[in-house]
């Protein structure tokens, strides 16, 4: 049937290129090894599809952030976006995954399959062309020998004429020798008969089966390689195409992929981050008011008061505070153990932020209550209908889960009621004013009092709100103690010349306590001496509102109900630096901010 298409078409290799049978081969030969190039081509882009596909993953895997569990509840919406472009980008990947699949399945095999076909088809074609040229080919031979045979018996038949004619004129021959040329004659002239008939048979033969090869049979082996070499345009062109297609098929999904990312960057908002940000970070605490003017010019005990204690107070940012040593640095230094082996209460954060985390925990525990709840209740119906139908089971089968399940209830409440009661706690304590990095402790009205280079008091007793007599903190801490403070002192480890800290990494932050005559531009500077250390003022009074037992370091243990001296506020850190009077003398150490009520002085 394709043979007589391309003989209607009248552009047959048959017929235009009937005597191109070397051409027509080496043609064929290059094009199917160009179609095996396309499919080699169709192999390595297929590979690299896939080197691509597996590179996307990698870079997605390698960018995946990491999972952080206080970052969950609040994250970025940059984060957000990202996060959905990576998923994206993987199912890019997926899709150029697809796409060499497809490639190789439906493309590459196809084009190999046709390739092995058509060599098959040339292969045959040109043996067949092959053997028909060589069957001319022995015609044709056939016919150059009759010929030959012809020529020669022609040539010798004339000779015996010619040698017949000449014996019959020559009047010395007898009879005889006449007799034998003439029969000579004849015989030659027979055999010449013979070979031209024979040559006339050859030539018809071969005439008949030249015409037949190069008008039939070779034309059909031409068609045919015709045909085959347009199968295989045919095939490069759609093979082409089905490449194509092959992208087209996955193009909506890439699409759709493009569009996430799109809407993914217009899901970020910055002021939305901006809250984030507040929420993650705020305190609770409010800034610093404002630093009253001392006037200087006063001579009354109360201006030189202030005058002193403002002084302390301006070099608070400058100071790690209260007379702190390196002693003391080192065992705020170990109090951070216990922050970091006991969280559960969240007494590290800001109040804000502690009242955040709180809050989470509440409802967290909260719904695993009804959850256990509900786990209780389904054990305890099962139970319920195994008394009522043995049949079902045995209740002694559940006794066990729903023991287990009543005593987890029992101990999620306890840590319900716990938590809650922090919660209350957090909700009703009193926020101080000052942040810990901003505190100012600001004398007013001499209710508190500065310590001259002597370590005299110009007050004796020290009043509270509620008219409590504190008593004179004087030789506090013991001589050694304070004799080692102010080496350290001299030393520089704690202040310089005008009495910054000069240890920043100590993570104590800006202290909140003065020292007289330490802040800078004072008019009564004076080096400090051993009585500023053991003397330290207190900022107010603090209550136990539970029992706590020291386990670190810088500690010390207080029952509830307590009342102690407040040394240094909190830090930041969750712990207060307080002092307290026990029959061994005073005592100072850290104790845990959420386990006391402060009242701090005015």
């Amino acid at each position: 049937m394709a043979t007589q298409e391309i003989e209607m078409s009248g552009t047959s290799w048959g017929k235009e290129l009937w005597d191109q049978y070397d051409n027509l081969a080496t043609h064929t030969q290059k094009g199917i090894d160009f179609f095996e190039r396309f499919g080699n081509f169709i192999r390595d882009r297929s590979a690299i599809e896939v080197e691509y596909a597996l590179k996307l993953r990698r870079l997605v895997k390698n960018y995946q952030p990491k999972k952080n569990k206080e970052d969950d509840e609040n994250e970025f919406s940059t984060l957000v976006a990202f996060k959905n472009v990576l998923k994206e980008v993987a199912d890019l990947a997926g899709q150029r995954e697809v796409v060499a699949e497809n490639l190789q399945n439906q493309v590459l095999q196809g084009i190999m399959l046709l390739a092995k076909n058509l060599r098959d088809e040339r292969k045959k074609s040109l043996t067949q062309g092959a053997q028909l040229t060589q069957t001319l080919h022995t015609q044709i031979g056939t016919l150059d020998r009759a010929k030959r045979t012809y020529e020669k018996s022609f040539r010798e038949a004339e000779k015996a004429i010619e040698s017949y004619h000449k014996a019959d004129a020559d009047f010395h021959l007898s009879r005889a020798d006449v007799e034998k040329q003439r029969v000579n004659m004849n015989m030659r002239n027979t055999v010449s008969e013979d070979a031209k008939s024979e040559y006339a048979n050859q030539l018809q033969i071969t005439n008949k089966l030249q015409q037949q090869h190069y008008q039939v049979a070779l034309p059909e082996v031409f068609n045919r390689l015709q045909e085959l070499d347009e199968k295989r345009t045919r095939g490069m062109k759609e093979f082409i195409k089905r490449s194509a297609d092959v992208e087209y098929e996955v193009s909506p999904i890439i699409a759709r992929c493009l569009e996430g990312m799109v809407k993914a960057a217009d899901s970020i908002n910055e002021k939305d981050d901006s809250m984030i940000v507040i929420e993650k970070y705020q305190s609770g605490f409010q800034p610093p008011g404002d630093i009253p003017f001392e006037d200087l010019s006063k001579p009354d005990s109360d201006s030189s008061n202030n005058s002193q204690t403002h002084n302390s107070s301006t070099g608070l940012n400058h100071m790690t505070g209260k007379g702190t040593t390196k002693e003391k640095l080192k065992k705020r230094v170990g109090i951070f153990g216990i922050f970091t082996g006991n969280k559960e209460d969240f007494s590290d954060l800001p109040p804000t932020q502690r009242r955040k985390k709180l809050t989470a925990k509440v409802q967290e525990l909260q719904q695993k209550v009804i959850q256990e709840q509900a786990a209780s209740d389904g054990l305890m119906k099962m139970k319920g209908v195994y008394e009522a139908n043995s049949m079902l089971g045995d209740p002694r089968s559940v006794e066990e889960q729903l023991n287990e399940s009543v005593n987890k209830l029992d101990r999620l409440r306890i840590e319900l009621q716990r938590y809650q009661k922090l919660l209350e706690q957090a909700n009703s304590q009193t926020v101080i004013q000052h942040s810990p990095q901003a505190n100012r402790v600001i004398q007013n009205g001499g209710q508190r009092s500065s310590r001259h280079s002597n370590g005299s008091s110009n007050n004796e007793n020290h009043h509270d709100d509620n008219g409590e007599d504190h008593p004179d903190d004087a030789g506090s801490l013991s001589r050694s103690a304070s004799e080692s403070s102010v080496q350290q002192a001299q030393n520089g480890l704690n202040i310089n010349n005008n009495g910054s800290s000069a240890s920043p990494e100590s993570g104590l932050g800006t202290s909140h306590t003065s020292l007289p005559g330490s802040g800078h531009g004072s008019t009564n500077e004076q080096p400090m001496n051993d009585e500023y250390y053991e003397a330290e003022t207190p900022l107010g009074t603090c209550r136990a509102l539970y029992p706590f037992d020291a386990t670190s370091e810088g500690s010390i243990p207080m029952s509830e109900g307590e009342e102690l001296q407040v040394i240094e506020v909190d830090q930041g850190d969750g712990w207060t630096r307080v002092r307290r009077f026990s029959s061994r003398g005073w005592e100072e150490g850290f104790v845990p901010t959420s386990y006391i009520e402060c009242t701090l002085y005015a």
